[in-house]
């Protein structure tokens, strides 16, 4: 018997995508098939993913399961705290009002900026020497 998802989200950071399944459990969360702490050894970013979490008092209440792909540990926490935040949302609307005031509902647009032809880098030029 497969497991039912009370909610499915897509969280999206720089160029990392997360997907989150929300299950009825004690509070398991595996990323890419591994536990969150494991994946996430950094506490600060071990932290942005349980912020939807304690925001909504549903610690313990859900199991999820987490893919992630794309970008770098900053970005892919951000998109799992994106997610997860979506997931809760539409899994119960009380939960809305609490993670929109957090600021856990919008995407952060802030991506790197392209790299311009003629420069060094995107806003870095060359050297100028007028002799």
């Amino acid at each position: 018997m497969a497991a039912e998802n009370l909610a499915v989200a897509i969280g999206r950071r720089k160029t990392s995508v997360a997907r989150v399944y929300l299950r009825r459990g004690g509070g398991t969360v595996t990323v890419n098939g591994r536990p969150v702490d494991q994946y996430f050894p950094n506490p600060t970013h071990l932290y942005m993913v349980n912020q939807p979490l304690a925001v909504t008092d549903s610690e313990g209440s859900f199991d999820m399961i987490v893919n992630v792909n794309g970008g770098g540990p900053a970005g892919q926490a951000g998109a799992v705290r994106h997610a997860v935040a979506r997931a809760l949302a539409t899994h119960d609307d009380t939960n809305h009002k609490p993670l929109r005031a957090n600021g856990f509902l919008t995407r952060d647009p802030r991506m790197v900026e392209r790299k311009k032809y003629g420069q060094r880098g995107a806003r870095r030029k060359f050297q100028f020497s007028k002799r």
